[in-house]
């Protein structure tokens, strides 16, 4: 059973490398303005800290996270909360983007279409709702996984 689950995140990895290079090379091009590159294995990814350009907080690209801080290990809130829709305690960001990197590698280089259709950066995302929820629990970072509150 574990060489399954090792052999699935393989393929994962292999299937999102093409939204990993985006990442890698827009994180590669901060690192002479101060960005600084490690492997969060708790993450499954390869994290730019200190990324110098962007409102602040985090996107993911495949295996690869662009952070503008200096450590994932920072609370933010859940898209619903910052829309007003409900009250949820404060979440670890490298949660929520661990789910972004486990959706990538379901649907790989799909992902950015999918994502985009399915409301980009908003609160009416689904994928954007399971990683908060993934975030808060530890479970259900793929949307539909559990019912979505509200």
């Amino acid at each position: 059973m574990r060489h399954l689950a090792t052999a699935g995140r393989v393929l994962g990895v292999l299937w999102t490398l093409p939204n990993t290079l985006v990442g890698l090379i827009a994180g590669a091009a901060g690192l002479p303005f101060g960005a600084r590159a490690r492997f969060s294995r708790r993450d499954f990814a390869i994290v730019f800290q200190y990324w110098p350009w962007g409102p602040g907080g985090a996107i993911t690209f495949g295996n690869s996270i662009l952070h503008t801080g200096a450590t994932l290990d920072a609370d933010c809130v859940t898209y619903e909360h910052r829309a007003g829709l409900c009250r949820h305690p404060p979440i670890r960001l490298g949660d929520h983007e661990r789910a972004h990197v486990l959706q990538y590698m379901v649907l790989g280089p799909l992902f950015l279409p999918v994502y985009l259709l399915s409301g980009g950066i908003s609160v009416r995302n689904p994928f954007e709702r399971a990683a908060d929820r993934y975030a808060m629990t530890g479970r259900g970072w793929w949307p539909g996984a559990m019912a979505d509150e509200r």
